[in-house]
């Protein structure tokens, strides 16, 4: 199977300036921030002086990590992408609340609820910030966002009321993924689009420990069992080192035995704004019924 290469490309709100010496250089609306990033293995060409103009920088020593900012910088302000809208606001953990390098399958999920031309109800699972569900949202769907972070559900129904769709038919609970989806199972509860975003380690709400080498495939297994009889997408994203797209391909192989359909895979990848230079981010497999 070809694999494919989702490209975020620089826009009015949001480009990669620079990447390199695993670092890269952001510019997120009229802010720039330097950032660790392993996957950029090779030189930087801007200047270290437009690097060290940043407004902001995530630095890690022997026993803190965190960001230095300029006075400039407030601690959180709002970028577009498209008609999405999110609040910036740089973490502990080195992530600015969004992940520019999804921009692909946000446009891929409106596209899909679009084209339906029908009501669609989507579970986003491991829903974080909320671009997916936004995006969905902001499609005429109606989605059910999961997260077992308080932070990031909150965070992600500011998202939402930023974009203009508080109002829209959403539900934002704080749960672990695998104990909503059984609980789904048992109600007979199906959705027509699922996206999920496993992480390769994390910890539920009441301290559910996930690891996805044990606890994926199960989940995808119940995940295909709360699909409608028409189902429109099923999309999942990997950020987990050491993995491929084929075996997301393959894992979800009895949706495509069921129903039919297509599957693309590949990486999400940003586009550097002056050279072009593609940073990979993550990868991804998606089926769609046509």
């Amino acid at each position: 199977m070809e694999t494919k290469t989702l490209i975020t490309k620089p826009s009015e709100d949001y480009e990669l300036l620079d990447s390199g010496n695993e670092e890269k250089l952001e510019r997120y609306g009229k802010y720039i921030l330097r950032r660790p990033d392993p996957q950029a293995l090779w030189k930087k060409l801007l200047p270290e002086s437009d690097w060290k103009n940043a407004n902001a920088y995530f630095f890690r020593d022997s026993d803190r990590q965190g960001w230095k900012k300029n006075s400039e910088m407030p601690d959180e302000w709002q970028i577009s992408f498209g008609d999405l809208k999110f609040n910036i606001k740089p973490t502990a953990f080195k992530h600015t609340g969004v992940f520019p390098e999804q921009e692909p399958n946000w446009n891929w999920i409106k596209e899909k609820v679009k084209n339906a031309n029908r009501p669609v109800k989507i579970l986003n699972l491991f829903g974080y910030t909320g671009g997916a569900t936004i995006a969905g949202l902001s499609a005429g769907a109606e989605v059910t966002h999961i997260d077992s972070s308080k932070t990031s559900l909150a965070w992600a129904k500011e998202n939402a009321e930023t974009s203009g769709l508080k109002d829209k038919p959403a539900r934002w609970l704080l749960d672990d993924a695998r104990k909503f989806v059984m609980r789904e199972i048992k109600r007979d509860v199906k959705y027509d689009g699922i996206i999920m975003d496993p992480p390769s380690f994390g910890r539920g709400g009441k301290n559910e420990l996930w690891k996805i080498e044990e606890d994926f495939l199960d989940l995808l297994d119940s995940c295909a069992k709360i699909l409608s009889d028409k189902p429109i997408f099923f999309l999942v994203n990997g950020y987990a080192a050491g993995y491929s797209a084929h075996a997301y391909k393959n894992a979800l192989a009895p949706v495509v035995e069921k129903y039919g359909g297509e599957i693309e895979i590949g990486e999400l990848t940003i586009e550097e704004s002056k050279s072009g230079r593609l940073l990979p981010c993550g990868i991804f497999a998606r089926w769609s019924s046509k």
